[in-house]
């Protein structure tokens, strides 16, 4: 039997003071409530109400019934009012993942300024160099860059970012200027470390030419390479979202400015929902407006 829709119309039949009353309120038959009444006392073992040809009244034990009837039902109307108010209006906790890249790039200015549009969302942003598993470490979202493999995730394109080959004027200076992406085989390259350290840069001038690179140092940040390649330590292949603002201020020099490095796509990736609550859609969608 089904407990609950029993316990509405007993609150029912106990409100309006007889069965024919509360079939008439429900808009069942007589003979449908008194099922659901005898059945509540079957499944309790005991009566709830007195029952004669003229009234009806409930029994010590109906009386206490009813009155947590009352009590269950309210919290249940109040949890359906929630949960409706929230599928119409942005409202809750989103957990976000994003590369430590990012944190000095445009997803904090963007965060920003969403949880300014939607004041009743909170965000926990963590920043992460390795590949999370939104099921497994429990996010909502995750900022992902590169071509992403089939998994059966959802991911939106938010950019584009061309990765830049630079380094300071220091380190130029005592070790001179690659002209050909060849040239890197004799520099200190600095080195980002994924699941393994990617020393293959890739370029595109006259034709795609791969280089195998190495150098002194190699990290899983990105932020920490460009402050290393700041320092003077070596040439560093970074976003130029990373890099702009050192190469607009001459910190850094764009090497092999003729030669183009392929795109690196950035994707807001996240699990597939067909009803997708208005704080993940409205996120997914103010984030891909702002990155284009």
């Amino acid at each position: 039997m089904d407990v609950l829709a029993s316990m509405k119309v007993f609150v029912k039949v106990v409100d309006h003071g007889s069965f024919s009353a509360a079939a008439q309120s429900i808009g069942i038959s007589s003979t449908m409530v008194g099922n659901h009444v005898q059945g509540l006392e079957k499944h309790l073992g005991t009566r709830l109400l007195h029952r004669t040809t003229r009234r009806q009244s409930l029994t010590e034990i109906g009386q206490g019934y009813y009155t947590q009837c009352l009590a269950i039902l309210g919290q249940i109307e109040h949890a359906e009012l929630i949960a409706r108010e929230q599928r119409a209006h942005p409202r809750g906790r989103l957990r976000v993942s994003a590369s430590p890249t990012l944190a000095s790039d445009r997803l904090i200015p963007a965060i920003a300024a969403y949880l300014k549009a939607y004041p009743e969302v909170d965000i926990e942003l963590q920043f992460n160099d390795r590949v999370v598993d939104l099921v497994e470490d429990g996010f909502d979202l995750v900022f992902r860059y590169g071509e992403l493999p089939s998994s059966g995730l959802v991911g939106r394109l938010l950019s584009k970012n061309r990765r830049i080959a630079c380094a300071s004027p220091a380190y130029l200076q005592s070790h001179g200027t690659p002209q050909v992406p060849d040239d890197l085989r004799q520099h200190n390259c600095l080195v980002f470390l994924r699941a393994t350290p990617q020393r293959d840069w890739l370029f595109q001038g006259v034709s795609s030419e791969s280089v195998r690179v190495h150098g002194q140092l190699s990290a899983n940040n990105g932020t920490a390479l460009m402050n290393a390649a700041l320092e003077g330590i070596g040439i560093v292949l970074l976003p130029q979202t990373l890099v702009d603002d050192a190469l607009k201020d001459g910190r850094l020099v764009h090497v092999l400015p003729d030669h183009e490095t392929l795109d690196r796509p950035l994707h807001l990736v996240y699990l597939p929902d067909k009803q997708m609550t208005p704080k993940l859609s409205s996120f997914i969608e103010f984030m891909v407006k702002r990155f284009a």
